[in-house]
């Protein structure tokens, strides 16, 4: 947790320039997305939104208390966002998918929630992009997009003079004190993610039921070490 996805999280939050009182929304129920509502959470947003298509992913985080957003009921994100807060707009934006999104429609759009970003967060608003975005994407289906080239209506962004933060997370930056936050129970980030156990042998269940978008974050107990500490 604490040399992957909890730090990312925790970066995307903080480019989104989450603070106390902010409403958040989270594009992607994964670990990452679920450690950036930890992590926003911590830094003090009054409200904090995660949508996801995967209704286990959705239910999982309604259960750890974050605002769930089921993209299956339509693709019109702000007015989603807006049955939870009033407005179709929000302060801060978390990209916790990456090139590898879909759009309503169940197809590769690898740029959509870019585009959602600008669309739903406010003027002046800040959007953090934690997920991964790559030079090439040979195996995409558009031509564009296979040169790492998106479509987006980055105009929308600039005429809002929202602010945009990409890049890999330094994630020693953060390392220390987001152990501290674990340590004295203020960020409970195995019950967020769902952190789940398994033997090496259960390796290739574990990918095969991560891929298909179960709710959990396996975690590789090769020798036993974690039942024997227990």
């Amino acid at each position: 947790m604490l040399t992957d996805i909890l730090p990312t999280g925790f970066h995307g939050a903080i480019n989104a320039k989450v603070g106390v009182g902010s409403t958040v929304y989270i594009a992607g129920a994964g670990p990452v997305g679920m450690a950036a509502a930890a992590s926003a959470r911590i830094l003090g947003a009054a409200v904090v939104m995660i949508g996801d298509f995967n209704p286990e992913r959705v239910a999982h985080a309604k259960a750890v208390g974050f605002e769930p957003i089921n993209l299956q009921n339509h693709d019109r994100l702000g007015d989603l966002i807006e049955q939870v807060i009033g407005t179709p707009e929000v302060d801060s934006f978390i990209d916790a998918v990456g090139f590898e999104a879909k759009g309503y429609d169940g197809k590769e759009q690898p740029a959509v929630i870019l585009n959602h970003a600008m669309e739903v967060t406010r003027p002046a608003g800040a959007i953090g992009i934690p997920g991964l975005y790559v030079t090439e994407d040979p195996g995409a289906h558009e031509a564009a997009a296979q040169k790492g080239n998106l479509t987006l209506r980055l105009g929308q962004g600039w005429a809002k003079s929202q602010s945009f933060h990409t890049g890999q997370t330094p994630v020693l930056r953060y390392n220390r004190q987001l152990m501290q936050a674990i340590l004295h129970g203020r960020l409970p980030i195995a019950d967020i993610v769902n952190a789940t156990v398994i033997s090496l042998e259960d390796a290739p269940r574990g990918y095969h039921d991560f891929d298909n978008g179960a709710p959990r974050k396996f975690v590789l107990d090769s020798h036993g070490m974690l039942k024997n500490a227990a």
